[in-house]
């Protein structure tokens, strides 16, 4: 992303299945995500010039130590808030015997069946990572 911008706004997210698991994850500083201290999908913003498929194995790997060789993009979504982000939702199936190491960022990570997610109520801007799950279960064949 341009820093020198202030009006869009590009985000890659990545959700880590193992299994029937999702890798959900809590941020310390909480600055880059507009304040928000409950579970997101491992995400970010996209450097200037970053394919947001590199952003979204960035991610991965960063945040919680995955490597991931080729997420898939499932949709992509853009709203109006002041700005204009633009979010990029990725997906990527990893072992279930898969370590994850966290990076200074991160407060706090879990593995979540996705028949026992945590509520809305616990999850950063309104459930918004419960609504992408939802939309990327199609791609998963669920």
């Amino acid at each position: 992303m341009d820093p020198s911008c202030s009006v869009h706004r590009l985000i890659a997210d990545v959700a880590l299945f193992a299994g029937n698991r999702v890798l959900l994850v809590k941020y310390k500083d909480v600055r880059r995500y507009d304040g928000q201290r409950g579970w997101f999908l491992p995400d970010d913003f996209l450097a200037y010039t970053e394919h947001p498929e590199d952003a979204a194995r960035r991610i991965a790997r960063d945040q919680t130590g995955i490597t991931i060789a080729r997420p898939s993009l499932q949709h992509i979504e853009s709203f109006g808030n002041g700005a204009w982000p633009m979010a990029f939702h990725y997906m990527s199936n990893v072992s279930g015997r898969t370590k994850v190491v966290p990076d200074a960022n991160v407060a706090a990570f879990e593995w979540f069946d996705l028949k026992q997610l945590p509520p809305s109520d616990e999850v950063a801007h309104h459930g918004w990572a419960l609504d992408v799950l939802k939309k990327n279960s199609k791609g998963r064949g669920r």
